[in-house]
């Protein structure tokens, strides 16, 4: 843990607890007022910033903890075991904050409970709702040895001991089926969802990149709170777990462009309209670059060059989910969305407040304990 004489609250600290006094004070706002006054929402838009990005992009950018879970405890990568508690931590918050954008986002919040006892069997978003609500249980318990190893309350440490690796399993479940069920919500939408985007194989291509991006965020995080913390860097660790992630891009691309070419689409990347160049923005930034970045042995062993290049998997996650969610989707000509200000500060708010609690769990609790 770090020094407690350190200084707590720093020009850093005080800028993001400012930001998530402005997300409280819209909140407030959305909540007395409706959506229609802190958002540019509509009809041809019924979704816009929060669900691209504090959503579909939240949760594959998560998705570090059973990704680094899988690689530890089931495929045995014990030299990655420091990245796990700090994966966990990271993907722990990121559904916390995916829950409470969502509070904000639903129309009728009040009413998110109702997924528990109204069951729609045929709905995607069934099947969402009850992962997400499961793993962020499982999440919970997979933190709770941080918060007993640091009260020194042995006896329920003893028992999680004793279910970890159910939990592990639970976890590394769970996260599957939800991570490729987000892709399955646009499956319905052919008529909408331009062609180089909507795929049969979409649930597919939603876990193999977010299980691309989950590596990308750990070797991200961690690299941060080295710095932040004056940590020694865990190349060693990053550059085992890294081993995986050209592989992972690799078979990503070839799904894609094997799929457009099956559907007769592979002509749409040169038809030279928007829809091309951001798709072709997306492979480059998010699969080409970093896939030979990694690909190097020389970059596996530099902390600096592999933070750089988890930079370009994250940018291109990010685009896609926007591309999938907002940019690809057809919209009357006379319709137009972009986020308004307000919206903006909610999703600045959010993650200012993962920020700031990542930094005080972390610096109170056993996060980077050497023994784990």
């Amino acid at each position: 843990m770090t020094n407690k004489k350190d200084k707590v609250f720093g020009t850093g600290s005080i800028v993001l607890l400012v930001l998530i006094g402005l997300a409280l004070i819209v909140a407030l706002i959305r909540y007395f007022f409706g959506l229609g006054a802190i958002s540019n929402l509509s009809d041809a838009y019924p979704w816009g910033i929060w669900i691209s990005f504090d959503l579909l992009c939240g949760v594959a950018l998560a998705a570090g903890a059973f990704v680094t879970a899988a690689a530890v405890h089931i495929f045995g990568g014990e030299t990655m075991k420091p990245l796990l508690r700090p994966a966990i931590l990271t993907g722990f918050l990121g559904y916390i904050l995916v829950v409470l954008a969502l509070l904000v986002d639903l129309g009728q919040y009040y009413r998110i409970w109702h997924l528990t006892i109204y069951w729609n069997l045929h709905s995607p978003l069934f099947e969402v709702g009850w992962c997400v609500m499961l793993y962020l249980t499982v999440l919970a318990l997979e933190f709770a040895p941080m918060a007993l190893e640091r009260y020194k309350l042995q006896a329920p440490l003893k028992i999680l001991k004793r279910i970890s690796i159910v939990l592990i399993i639970a976890g590394i479940v769970l996260s599957t089926m939800h991570q490729s069920s987000l892709g399955t919500m646009f499956l319905i939408m052919p008529e909408k969802l331009h062609p180089l985007w909507h795929t049969p194989i979409l649930p597919v291509l939603f876990l193999t990149s977010a299980i691309a991006v989950g590596i990308a965020m750990v070797i991200f995080e961690s690299t941060i709170s080295m710095r932040v913390f004056k940590r020694e860097p865990e190349t060693v660790a990053q550059g085992k777990l890294a081993i995986g992630l050209p592989w992972v891009l690799a078979i990503y691309f070839i799904m894609k462009i094997a799929d457009l070419a099956v559907q007769g689409d592979l002509g749409l990347i040169f038809e030279g309209s928007t829809a091309s160049y951001l798709f072709i923005l997306e492979m480059i930034i998010g699969v080409i670059i970093p896939f030979f970045i990694f690909l190097s042995k020389g970059v596996r062993q530099s902390t600096k060059a592999m933070f750089n290049g988890s930079i370009f998997v994250i940018a291109g996650l990010v685009l896609n989910r926007f591309n999938v969610s907002l940019f690809g989707i057809k919209a009357p000509a006379t319709a137009s969305y972009f986020p308004h200000l307000m919206e903006i500060m909610i999703t600045v708010g959010i993650v200012s407040a993962g920020i700031m609690a990542y930094y005080l769990i972390a610096r109170y609790f056993p996060v980077f304990s050497e023994e784990h």
